[in-house]
């Protein structure tokens, strides 16, 4: 019985680790004051996501760069797996997008909607995940 005992623990430490070697790395770029940011990256770290953050005076100028249009803009920006990341958007829904693999710039949930993760309040409000194609334009992803 022991040696079975064994050789399931290590079968279960490789898959670990295995997980911990793929966890999809996520840069956030965000306000070195802004605490439900901070909140969000807690929120991917609890769904498995390797995060590193960037405080940043001009999240603006920021999300310019990565190439989302301002008119989505929320608190922080993010990059995963060549897909830019906009605000408050939940784990799952960056999942599906890891998985589909679409044609596009990225994901948003534009402005701080109140329920969305990193924004948990007492009366949370319907939103919608975008997906945000290459030329701007936008289809919802995901409903919450």
């Amino acid at each position: 019985m022991k040696p079975l005992r064994i050789a399931l623990t290590l079968v279960m430490l490789s898959a670990s680790a295995a997980f911990a070697q793929g966890a999809p790395k996520v840069e956030v770029f965000k306000s070195p004051s802004c605490g439900c940011c901070g909140a969000w990256v807690e929120h991917m770290r609890q769904n498995g996501f390797e995060v590193s953050t960037h405080d940043v005076a001009d999240v603006p100028a920021q999300r310019k760069m990565l190439g989302m249009p301002e008119r989505l803009g929320s608190c922080h920006s993010a990059k995963v797996a060549g897909y830019v990341i906009e605000g408050h958007v939940p784990a799952a829904d960056i999942r599906r997008l890891l998985k589909e693999k679409p044609k596009a710039i990225g994901l948003a949930v534009p402005g701080m909607v109140p329920g969305s993760p990193g924004m948990e309040a007492p009366k949370p409000m319907p939103y919608a995940t975008l997906l945000v194609a290459r030329d701007g334009t936008t289809r919802v992803f995901a409903s919450h």
